[in-house]
């Protein structure tokens, strides 16, 4: 399999967690709209005021996205 970066989005406050769902459904929408192969969207809690919307994409990618998305940062992903 190839090598996958997982793109992400902080949100913090009182409202974190719908921000950041409805920050992963225009995520997805990118995705599907740029032809994206091999992509993962979604959120996750951190914690009651902190939230994430992730965008797992190809590495080879990552430059490109990381310039157009401004993502807060970036890890490498392993399949769980």
């Amino acid at each position: 399999m190839t090598e996958r970066v997982k793109l992400i989005w902080d949100f913090r406050g009182p409202n974190a967690a719908p921000i950041a769902e409805h920050h992963a459904k225009h995520l997805s929408e990118f995705a599907i709209a740029e032809a994206l192969q091999h992509t993962l969207c979604g959120f996750e809690k951190i914690t009651e005021v902190h939230h994430i919307a992730y965008l797992i994409v190809e590495k080879k990618h990552m430059n490109t996205l990381r310039e157009s998305l401004k993502p807060n940062r970036g890890q490498l992903y392993t399949e769980k």
